[in-house]
């Protein structure tokens, strides 16, 4: 079988691409790390020493942007040290070696040491944001030495400035999460020429959307309204000044502004200018030409008409010289204030849907032209532009269209962290390049997810990886919701796009341990990156939004099907709600470990970067838990059923209670109104319309105990004492079947109450192999009793077992079916009517395959690297012959190669293998975003299923074989007859012969 063969072209290997930051020189490793220690050494600088500290000197004549981060650069000195160092502007300090900022080509400070051979600028000159930190040696006139920090171009030098600042202990997360700085009497430059090298992607930044409630709620009362008349939610200069500074400090140059019901340019008047001083690029978002964003149009557009002369419409069929009169604006006020901006072409619907012009080529091909005779009109024309592919925008890329070719293409996931489309070999090189749309937070369907971090940082990581190495590199955007709650994945984000080589896979756990140690210290660090990654691989697995919705597919309608009152982890079978609750507990545990662990400085700090969004929730899983576990209870009429109502409003409490403390008390005051993400109450048509489905509800309200939904239950519990008997799996009669193979050793029967008098009960196996823990006692409210078998004991064969469960005057019979197989076991073992098999645990593998931890909602998943007759093989023992259905786990990504679909082959020994395309066996679509589309985004998978036939009992090899290079392999699972729902499958299967 070798199906792949033609794809050789096309295959995107994980292994690291060449660099294009490769640092130079000597770095050196002290407990500082890089190029700063606090111990003093042969050829060390000064840049902190017996409470001095270095003056820091620039140029007037560099750029502003240079000038204001020197003042930065004081602020952090000194909030380290606690000596408030001299910035001198041109003038060289007499009798102190001073620490010397500046750009090439602006700073004469730093074109005299070139010019005097003071200062080597290989690898500076004419690169593009690039640094170089070195001391030298008799810099200037009466300057003994200096530790020089010179950049290419403006930014080069304020990436190179804050630097600095990380390396002696100033996170970039300082004001957004309060992180403290802990105080150093002493720092030291090394010796050597230190760099951070050219980044391997030119734009990078993040978008600040979905900003409601959050920010827009937060940021006017802690900066102040907005400035446009009419508008005081509008954010100012004071707010975007804050977020330009945490870009720089993570060394993105590139923002989309807040879009929801805000305009950038209009909510201050020196929104623009403020993003000019610091020196970053603006662009705006993919439904946003020409430098404005769509709000500017809605304010000005009302009642029918617009300031342009026209009907008010945003359709460039029936209002084109309106628009095209507003887009010209917009590009004039982009040359006429000098902004440094990334232009969007093309056009979507107002409100960030689809055109309601149609989808013709000929269409959006007239757009761009219009809107390059703008820019050249206006003298823009050389400005870096791009096309965004957003949604259905990809089909005029699918059908032929091509925009110019010095404009970037800019291809975007599916909103879920999948990417729709790659590059490929064959794909023309355009002069602009291409970029990517990436997302960390959404707003549409299946459901919203905006309240907390649900990055798995593998998943990114692949993605990323895989963009990069096809030759998406001119600009990377990412959608970060309010920035504060994505730190971790948006600084991972930024970091890999400056140097995909610094972080191979193997070694994003180190990513992680400098992540906290940047915030908390080495001490705590590996704990505390412990704790994050588990956090992210168990939040990966569904969005909280999505904990009351569960999506199954009519066998008879072949319809996808929501269910937004039930939970999507069985309650019944595998004992999933139980196991993946208590995986939640105890993560919440250890954060409170760690919590106390934290120095009382970091406490605010560790609350917002780790503590809240660990324990809020897995107090949610708790909740909802307590809360589906009451509806089930209720139509049994267990007596216990109230109980687990005053357990989920107590978690609801929790829950507000948290969010109070956020709100209030949680660094002074200073977060007032933050946490109001609503993430409970979604589904709720009765309450909230239509759109609850998906859209977030209003608030989750702690005044409205019933904005758990689905709603609680309650029963009247009568006087008598009442026998209520369930068992493992959910079937009333019969327990699963009990096999020496089974990889849950034994299953349970709950015998509850009905009523408030306790009773006396007993429970009579009909065999004395089977036995049953306690057998006998007393039930208040509800007891679980175990059962097994003793397998030394169990006859061969299939036998059928009566249980009998006595008590309160009642007496109820089950059956516990036992198989005893007389073959002997070889691989992994059929039990309970399956074989479940993780894809790691292959019995053999050809071929190269590529290892991804914990991508899966069950662990690693492999992904195919290449070779010939690239497979993997499982050896299984089944005791079921006849038609048996494979399914096929798999990363739900797109067909993002020009290949026919996302396609895999798989066979059992040597039958001919069935080709999968996935996309058409699922049916999903990523363009339209329909039904089957939002099934495998919400439940993280794509499950495909192929039926074989079995012809003996005994050993057998399933095949798994490679035939395009994106599939992702989480698991297999064989059902001879016995898999129950559940949302992370079956339990894997017990194997033998290892």
């Amino acid at each position: 079988m070798r199906p792949f063969l033609a794809l050789a072209a096309l295959m995107l290997p994980l292994v690291a691409a060449p660099s294009a930051a490769a640092a130079t020189g000597r770095h050196g490793t002290d407990d500082l790390g890089g190029y700063v220690s606090t111990h003093p050494g042969p050829g060390r600088f000064p840049i902190a020493d017996r409470g001095r500290v270095a003056p820091i000197v620039v140029s007037a004549g560099d750029h502003a942007g240079v000038i204001r981060v020197a003042d930065d650069l004081q602020s952090d000195l000194e909030k380290v040290t606690g000596t408030r160092p001299a910035v001198g502007h041109d003038t060289l300090p007499t009798g102190r070696d001073p620490i010397i900022l500046g750009t090439l080509g602006k700073s004469p400070l730093i074109d005299r040491m070139v010019a005097a051979g003071r200062l080597d600028v290989r690898g500076l000159a004419g690169k593009w944001e690039t640094t170089v930190e070195q001391i030298v040696e008799h810099p200037l006139p009466g300057v003994r030495r200096a530790f020089v920090i010179a950049g290419s171009d403006q930014r080069g030098t304020i990436y190179g400035a804050y630097d600095l600042s990380k390396r002696i202990g100033i996170s970039p997360w300082h004001f957004w999460d309060d992180v403290p700085v802990r105080h150093r009497d002493a720092l030291y430059a090394l010796p050597g020429r230190h760099t951070q090298g050219t980044p391997a992607v030119r734009y990078r930044g993040f978008f600040i959307n979905d900003e409601n409630p959050a920010t827009g709620t937060w940021a006017p009362g802690y900066f102040g309204p907005g400035k446009a008349p009419g508008f005081p939610n509008g954010l100012n200069a004071a707010y975007y000044a804050q977020v330009f500074e945490t870009m720089l400090r993570l060394r993105a140059n590139y923002l989309w502004p807040a879009v929801w019901g805000r305009a950038f340019a209009e909510d201050d008047p020196q929104n623009h200018a403020t993003a000019s001083y610091y020196g970053v690029v603006m662009g705006t978002s993919h439904e946003a030409p020409m430098m404005r964003g769509i709000e500017e149009w809605n304010r000005h557009a009302k009642n029918g008409t617009d300031p342009y002369g026209g009907n008010g419409e945003w359709s460039f069929r029936r209002n084109a010289d309106a628009i095209k009169a507003y887009w010209r604006d917009g590009a004039e006020r982009m040359a006429r204030e000098k902004i440094e901006g990334v232009i969007t072409l093309g056009m979507r619907g107002n409100g960030d849907v689809s055109l309601p012009d149609g989808d013709g080529i000929d269409l959006m091909s007239s757009i761009i032209d219009t809107q390059r005779q703008i820019l050249r009109d206006t003298g823009l024309i050389g400005a870096p532009q791009v096309q965004t592919l957003y949604k259905e925008v990809q089909r005029y890329w699918d059908q032929g269209y091509r925009p110019p070719d010095d404009v970037t293409v800019v291809f975007c996931d599916d909103n879920w962290g999948n990417m729709r489309k790659f590059p490929y070999a064959s794909m023309p090189k355009r002069s602009g390049g291409y970029g990517m749309y990436y997302h960390f937070d959404y707003v549409g369907g299946g459901r919203n997810y905006k309240w907390a971090d649900t990055v798995n940082l593998t998943n990114t990581w692949e993605q990323l990886h895989r963009a990069y190495t096809s030759g998406i590199d001119r600009l990377w955007m990412v959608n970060v919701g309010d920035l504060k709650n994505e730190e971790e994945p948006t600084q991972f984000f930024l970091d890999y796009a400056w140097n995909p080589n610094a972080i191979p896979l193997h070694e994003l756990g180190g990513w992680e341990k400098q992540y906290a140690a940047q915030n908390f210290g080495p001490a705590l660090a590996p704990a505390i990156a412990g704790l994050l990654a588990d956090y992210g691989y168990l939040q990966s697995r569904r969005k909280p939004e999505l904990l009351n919705r569960r999506i199954t597919l009519n066998p008879t309608t072949n319809e996808i099907v929501y269910d937004d009152q039930a939970t999507p982890f069985s309650l019944t079978d595998y004992r999933e709600m139980d196991r993946v609750t208590a995986e939640w507990q105890t993560m919440g545990a250890r954060a409170d470990r760690l919590r106390r662990l934290v120095p009382a400085a970091w406490q605010d700090a560790f609350y917002q970067l780790v503590y809240y969004q660990v324990k809020a929730t897995a107090n949610l899983y708790a909740l909802r838990r307590a809360e589906f576990t009451n509806i089930l209870y209720a139509a049994q009429g267990r007596a216990s059923t109230n109980d687990l109502a005053d357990v989920a409003e107590a978690r609801f409490a929790e829950d507000q209670a948290m969010s109070d403390y956020y709100n209030t008390r949680l660094a002074g005051g200073k977060w007032k109104n933050w946490q109001l993400q609503p993430k409970i109450g979604y589904g709720n048509v009765e309450r909230y319309g239509p759109n609850a489905p998906w859209q977030q509800p209003e608030k989750d309200n702690v005044a409205l105990p019933d904005e758990i939904y689905p709603y609680l239950k309650r029963i009247e519990v009568p006087a008598a004492a009442a026998l209520g008997v369930a068992l493992d799996g959910g079937d009333a009669h019969v327990l699963p079947e009990f096999s020496p193979w089974q990889s849950q050793p034994q299953q349970y029967i709950d015998v509850f109450n009905k009523g408030a008098t306790p009773f006396a009960y007993r429970i009579t196996a009909g065999e004395p192999w089977v036995h049953v823990t306690p057998a006998a006692g007393r039930v208040g409210k509800e007891v679980r009793a175990t059962v097994r078998v003793d397998w030394s004991r169990a006859p061969a064969g299939t036998t059928t077992v009566p249980i009998t469960i006595s008590g309160a005057g009642e007496q109820v019979v089950v059956q516990a079916p036992v198989r005893r197989p007389a073959l002997r076991p070889s691989g992994f073992a059929e039990a309970n009517g399956y074989v479940s098999m993780l894809a790691p645990h292959y019995t053999r593998k050809v071929g190269q395959w590529q290892v991804l931890p914990r991508i899966g909602k069950t662990g690693d998943g492999l992904t195919p690297l290449g070779g010939d007759g690239a497979r993997l093989e499982y050896a299984m023992t089944l005791t079921t012959t006849g038609p048996v259905r494979v399914s096929a786990v798999l990363s739900p990504r797109n067909d993002a190669l020009p290949t026919p679909g996302l396609r895999y082959a798989i066979s059992v020994d040597d039958q001919a293998p069935q080709t999968v395309d996935v996309t058409a066996a699922t049916g999903a679509n990523a363009t339209t975003m329909n039904r089957q589309w939002e099934r495998n985004t919400s439940d993280n998978v794509n499950v495909t299923t192929t039926t074989h036939t079995i012809d003996r009992a005994g050993t057998h090899t399933l095949k798994f074989w490679m035939v395009d290079p994106t599939v992702i392999l989480q698991k297999l699972v064989v059902d001879t007859g016995g898999v129950k729902y559940s949302y992370l499958g079956p339990p894997e299967s017990r194997v033998y012969g290892r």
